[in-house]
């Protein structure tokens, strides 16, 4: 089965296609940095977001499963994905996925809980001293570290972290804002991937983001000297990818072709 490749320059690669049906060679990715669907009917350009829980807990196995195969021994994986979601009813997504990832292969090593900055109103104020069904909000996301099968990176590298970021990076409280810019249905910010990359892996090292959206995985990667495969089912978004990466200053010739023989 051949990935239908669009675009290939300087260690990032963008593929359009489906994660459950790409074609990415075992053992050859040292850092997974994604956000999938979380399953709130959210109006992507391809993607049906509103299955019912069951069916998306199924597919939520199936895609880490595939790219479970894709890592290295010591790959890693850092999921993003909310606390918990209110649709159709209130679920503890977070947990529901951590315990499939575990089932799948992969070893939990912890959490990093995302502070957002924004509180939506989901309440109705002027009933708080009666109210008979109060809803109560966390302004956070999660953000779960997992490994294949050690921990420790098996070669010596260099990562492109400073001291103070590191030092800041290791608790495991982020605070940083939301995205509110990208041209995306539910993009998140560059910062997010970029303490990922930072922190959990080294220059050169191969960054796979399955649900890559509007590529802020990919400019994260190419901005650190990583090289990156960025997978989405959407062709408006590879192509919006694509424009981003330009924007970032990418140029030269292709070097990932030994992935794709």
């Amino acid at each position: 089965m051949q990935n239908n490749i669009v675009y290939e320059n300087n260690g990032i690669t963008v593929i359009n296609d489906d994660t459950l049906q790409v074609n990415i060679p075992e053992n050859s990715v040292d850092l997974i940095v994604t956000s999938p669907p979380y399953n709130l009917d959210i109006k992507y350009v391809t993607y049906s977001d509103n299955l019912t829980y069951e069916n998306y807990l199924e597919f939520t196995k199936k895609w880490l499963a595939k790219v479970l195969l894709f890592a290295k021994t010591d790959g890693r994986m850092r999921l993003n994905i909310p606390l918990d979601v209110s649709k159709p009813s209130k679920q503890s997504i977070y947990s529901d996925l951590l315990q499939i990832a575990k089932q799948v292969g992969w070893q939990y090593h912890g959490t990093i809980t995302w502070l957002k900055q924004n509180v939506p109103k989901r309440s109705a104020w002027g009933s708080f001293q009666s109210a008979s069904s109060p809803f109560t909000m966390a302004p956070t996301e999660m953000i779960g570290t997992f490994y294949k099968e050690t921990w420790a990176k098996q070669r010596k590298g260099t990562s492109s972290i400073t001291k103070k970021e590191f030092t800041d990076y290791v608790i495991g409280l982020w605070d940083f804002k939301p995205e509110t810019i990208i041209d995306h249905v539910a993009p998140f910010p560059e910062e997010l991937p970029n303490r990922c990359i930072k922190l959990f892996s080294y220059v050169d090292d191969v960054i796979l983001d399955p649900f890559m959206g509007s590529g802020t995985t990919m400019v994260s990667a190419f901005k650190n000297k990583r090289n990156a495969i960025g997978v989405d089912i959407s062709k408006v978004y590879c192509d919006q990818t694509i424009k981003r990466l330009k924007m970032s200053g990418i140029n030269g010739k292709a070097n990932f072709e030994r992935y794709f023989k």
